[in-house]
């Protein structure tokens, strides 16, 4: 596990835990990192300090890296219990969304792509929605 400083195109400043600096790169690349306080996806790594690990240190890093495989692992078995109890929608999820709600297509079980916007609005509407972390795959 690596930790880096990391910096948003509006200059703020946080933390975040990687697997390693190609776990990085890679998350950088696909737009995943996002800022917490702003939002922006334009981010950089700043200039940081070297971490020496005691031994209590790398225990409890080994720990947390055990407890991030069971977090994906979990998020990949919630993956492939959605893909195979619901229908996929695709970017027609709000319009198809409205149709379960509104009574038109009852009990029927979806999954499908939003904006914010598109979000916010269904929740306007009384509409609850939930949002899955969709791990890739082909990463494991």
């Amino acid at each position: 596990m690596i930790k880096y400083n990391l910096k948003c195109k509006n200059k703020h400043e946080f933390e975040s835990w990687f697997s390693d600096s190609k776990e990085f790169e890679k998350l950088k690349s696909k737009k995943i990192i996002e800022c917490a306080l702003c939002g922006t996806k334009a981010i950089e790594k700043s200039i940081m300090s070297p971490n020496v690990l005691s031994k209590d240190d790398k225990i409890s890093q080994n720990k947390s890296i055990k407890y991030l495989k069971k977090v994906k692992e979990d998020l990949l078995k919630m993956r492939k219990f959605v893909e195979k109890n619901f229908e996929y929608v695709g970017k027609d999820f709000p319009k198809e969304v409205r149709n379960v709600y509104y009574d038109k297509r009852k009990n029927k079980n979806i999954y499908g792509n939003a904006t914010e916007e598109e979000s916010e609005e269904l929740k306007d509407e009384g509409i609850e929605l939930t949002t899955i972390p969709w791990i890739d795959k082909r990463d494991n």
